[in-house]
């Protein structure tokens, strides 16, 4: 009797991975595109812009532990879709800070993005915790890469849409638009998503094939014992070992650069050179279709190497690095005037950070299984520090030097580090066995995902 082929099942679920990580970096960027048109309605100066676009970022800090160990605790499918409903909620609602006086604005939406970054506490662990159960090893850089480039297709996709709407109707109808569109994908994940051994349309074969080849199947599975709460002796273990610092380090900076690109990246299109929102929207389009096509090209490179016989640390380094070092071009913008060179330049610095940006597929091969989301929580903590520091950072220098100038250096060196940082700093890549835990439960962890 002939062996039933596997299903393909995973990458149905990496498409959901990419349609709602799509619709949380849209959500994230609304105050970008609508930031221009705030500020000349409120009439803030560029530090007070820059704590607005850092709201977000405080609290999507503080809750990346907590989020992770709720994924761990009640699975990856019921958070995930509640982040997606109320992230959603409080997006629709900045569309009607408008009734508030101007004081009250800036305060409800200060608010308001702290919320919204809250709800999306849970996901980049998440995303992490799903690709760790749906796919093999030699899959995972690409699946990757795959739902992390879904940053800059947001951008593709929805910035002239978001630009069009706050120019021919004002900012305040983009939050009520997006924040619509995230409620209907929370709807369809419900449906969508489950666990590879819970799939109705996972065949045994291809569970199988992915629980042999190194995917963690069980992460998820109904009865499982769960933890009452963090481990703080484990993050201990973590934030002490040498390769995770470096890897911390390498996000951190990474994170910069994507920062700069969601808040004030617009916001240099119109005000250093000049452009309307209608065509800030559709410029910051070009270096994102880039930045995509780096992002997918960067895992499917990754895994090709390990492929060949290359180490782990080979395959997730090359792209890492080389890709950071051309992000560096950022710079070069000062040194031009014309607006396809800058465009040029800009394109070529998104098209590396795509490439480099892999930290996520690093995290699923070195967080230990018994904490999958809580070491996708505090890697996601470390690397988003820089949502806070990067927006109020540029606004005192633009405040201070009056130009972007000095801003595009201080992304450009952030580029930089992250290259060191890889190169020096974290060594070999490798799961992490943690220490104290049940011995058959890091023999376990440790068989799922063979060192390379």
């Amino acid at each position: 009797m002939p062996r039933t082929a596997p299903t393909r099942v995973r990458y149905l679920i990496l498409f959901m991975l990419f349609l709602v990580t799509t619709v949380n970096y849209a959500d994230r960027a609304t105050i970008a595109i609508a930031g221009s048109s705030l500020q000349k309605e409120l009439g803030i100066d560029a530090v007070s812009l820059g704590y607005i676009f850092s709201a977000f970022g405080w609290a999507y800090v503080i809750g990346q532990i907590p989020g992770g160990w709720l994924l761990d605790r009640f699975g990856s499918k019921r958070v995930y879709a509640a982040g997606i409903f109320f992230w959603s909620v409080f997006t629709i609602l900045q569309g009607y800070v408008g009734v508030f006086g101007t004081g009250t604005i800036i305060a409800a939406l200060f608010f308001l993005r702290m919320m919204v970054g809250l709800a999306e506490a849970p996901s980049f662990p998440g995303n992490a915790r799903i690709v760790a159960a749906w796919f093999p090893t030699q899959e995972r850089g690409t699946a990757s890469a795959v739902f992390n480039s879904a940053q800059y297709f947001a951008t593709v996709l929805f910035a002239p849409l978001m630009g069009a709407i706050v120019y021919h109707w004002g900012w305040q109808h983009v939050f009520v638009v997006m924040g619509g569109l995230g409620l209907v994908v929370s709807a369809i994940w419900m449906v969508t998503v489950y666990g590879p051994k819970d799939h109705p349309r996972a065949n045994a074969a291809e569970v199988r094939y992915i629980a042999d080849n190194g995917g963690l199947v069980d992460l998820d599975r109904p009865g499982e014992k769960k933890d009452a709460g963090p481990k703080w002796s484990y993050i201990g273990q973590l934030l002490s070992n040498r390769m995770m610092a470096g890897i911390y380090l390498g996000q951190f900076c990474i994170n910069a650069l994507t920062y700069f690109f969601l808040t004030w990246f617009p916001v240099y299109l119109v005000q250093e050179r000049g452009m309307t929102i209608l065509k800030a929207g559709f410029v910051a389009s070009l270096p994102a279709i880039c930045g995509f096509i780096g992002g997918v090209l960067g895992g499917v490179v990754s895994d090709w190497l390990l492929r060949r016989g290359h180490s782990l640390s080979v395959a997730r380094k090359v792209p890492i690095v080389g890709g950071m070092l051309l992000s560096m071009c950022v710079i070069l913008c000062n040194y031009v005037d014309a607006d396809w060179m800058v465009v040029s330049f800009m394109a070529l610095a998104f098209f590396g950070k795509g490439i480099g940006a892999l930290g996520w597929a690093v995290m699923a091969d070195t967080a230990p299984k018994q904490i999958a989301g809580l070491a996708g929580g505090l890697f996601n903590m470390i690397g988003n520090i820089s949502s806070i520091t990067t927006p109020i950072i540029i606004g005192y220098i633009i405040s201070v030097t009056g130009s972007f100038k000095m801003a595009l250096v201080f992304v450009g060196l952030n580029a930089f580090v992250a290259a060191f940082s890889y190169l020096f700093i974290v060594g070999d890549i490798k799961r992490i066995i943690l220490k104290g835990v049940n011995d058959g439960d890091a023999a376990e962890g440790s068989a799922q995902t063979p060192a390379r």
